[in-house]
């Protein structure tokens, strides 16, 4: 069955290219409501698969995408219930009915059969063939199409629109929890239909905590506030951070750490062009942060040596940044044949490949003082020389800074996506 949608066609022959299949058959699963523990007939809200959803654009429920190379796609739909129609107005569903994919799977019984996207109950796969076909549609579905690209574009003016708002709030006295809850609803009213992942609001030593959940603390004059929010447009996520002063402005090393991570982070973005390896983008970055650290007396050494030692990633724990669009970390990952480093500078490490045009990356350097870093005693005894921990234990409750923004990479200059959200100095001091 072939799908009316161009881009969907599209993908669909993308796909069967990555395959490059004879006779192997392949489902993709959208995947079944998960039942919330305790809460009777409640279900988490259903968020198909994103390997179903990037072939089929559709979010029903049990839903499985079947590939026959000899064939072609079937896409097997569930009926709308009588209870659907009564509970929550479903209307028909699009595609063959899912009752007769049992007889289609029978039909191909002793061929060679891969399952994507989720589990099949019942439904055993060669795990091999998989894991190959799975890296094959992952590697396919990086570079993104203009109708993923409108989507993105859409996200990221939703994200600005709260980030916008949340900008506004940002005063002594209002709770980390107030600021995202006006956030998400401008995310909403500006065409949002989720966040794309759960809110980041954390001020003081909280925005030193990478993924911090908002709480009832209320902002105080003089410290920072992070902010990492994105809403979420037809599947499609932006995803953006920056750090405000509580205040008028920036203050004493507030100010000068704000200004080595900004020329860090526009440094990075200059460089996201094709093939361009995010790797080596990501070691340039650490060097440079680490060299700015230097340069102000919390490390102690030249920024290659410190970069090689891990001593940078006391401050800068986390990788560059990661693709997004289908989801906030959508398509990352290693080219084949490379494995994760155990480094400490290359650990967190989501993206090891080269960009190509089409991709769209986050650029999201840090520098954070978090204690449980910074007391750590093997840490201190294996960087002894090289941190001025004399200095550094002063900090233990300074908070930390990340900016971020989403990079589409084209054949010339990459283009920001998320430009309408202010990271300037004088922009954000005003």
């Amino acid at each position: 069955m072939t799908d009316t949608k161009p881009y969907l066609a599209q993908r669909r022959r993308k796909a069967e290219q990555a395959f490059d299949l004879t006779h192997e058959v392949v489902l993709i699963a959208a995947g079944e409501p998960i039942g919330i523990p305790g809460g009777a007939d409640q279900t988490y809200p259903f968020r198909p698969h994103t390997e179903y959803f990037w072939l089929a654009d559709r979010e029903r429920p049990g839903s499985i995408l079947a590939f026959d190379p000899q064939e072609g796609w079937v896409d097997f739909v569930p009926e709308v219930t009588q209870a659907e129609r009564v509970w929550e107005g479903g209307g028909e569903s699009e595609g063959v009915p899912a009752s007769t994919f049992p007889a289609w799977l029978e039909a191909r019984r002793g061929r060679p059969l891969a399952v994507l996207g989720c589990p099949i109950a019942g439904v055993e796969d060669d795990p091999e063939l998989r894991e190959r076909l799975r890296g094959a549609l992952l590697a396919a579905r990086r570079r993104k199409d203009q109708e993923e690209l409108s989507r993105i574009r859409r996200a990221c003016a939703a994200t600005a629109a709260g980030h916008e708002v949340a900008r506004s709030l940002i005063a002594a006295g209002r709770s980390e929890r107030e600021i995202q809850i006006e956030l998400e609803a401008a995310f909403f009213r500006a065409g949002a239909r989720r966040t794309a992942f759960g809110t980041i609001v954390g001020s003081g030593p909280n925005s030193a905590v990478l993924h911090f959940e908002p709480s009832a603390r209320r902002l105080a004059d003089g410290e920072l506030v992070l902010i990492d929010a994105g809403a979420e447009v037809d599947g499609y996520c932006g995803d953006v951070t920056r750090t405000y002063p509580v205040g008028r402005r920036f203050e004493g090393l507030q100010r000068d750490l704000y200004q080595l991570l900004l020329a860090a982070e526009e440094a990075a973005v200059a460089q996201c062009r094709p093939g361009q390896e995010f790797r080596e983008l990501h070691l340039a970055t650490a060097t440079r942060i680490a060299d700015g650290l230097a340069q102000l007396g919390l490390l102690e050494g030249q920024a290659e040596a410190l970069v090689d030692s891990g001593a940078v990633a006391l401050f800068f724990p986390h990788g560059l940044g990661h693709l997004v669009g289908l989801g906030v970390r959508d398509a990352s990952g290693y080219a084949p044949g490379r494995e994760r480093s155990p480094h400490p500078v290359l650990r967190y490490l989501r993206c090891d490949f080269p960009l190509e045009e089409g991709f769209v990356t986050t650029i999201e350097p840090g520098i954070y003082f978090i204690p449980a870093l910074l007391t750590d005693p093997e840490l201190r005894a294996r960087h002894r020389e090289e941190v001025n921990w004399e200095l550094v234990d002063t900090l233990h409750d300074f908070g930390g800074f990340r900016i971020e923004d989403d990079v589409l990479i084209t054949a010339d200059a990459p283009e920001v996506l998320t430009a309408a959200v202010p990271k300037q100095l004088a922009e954000i001091e005003g």
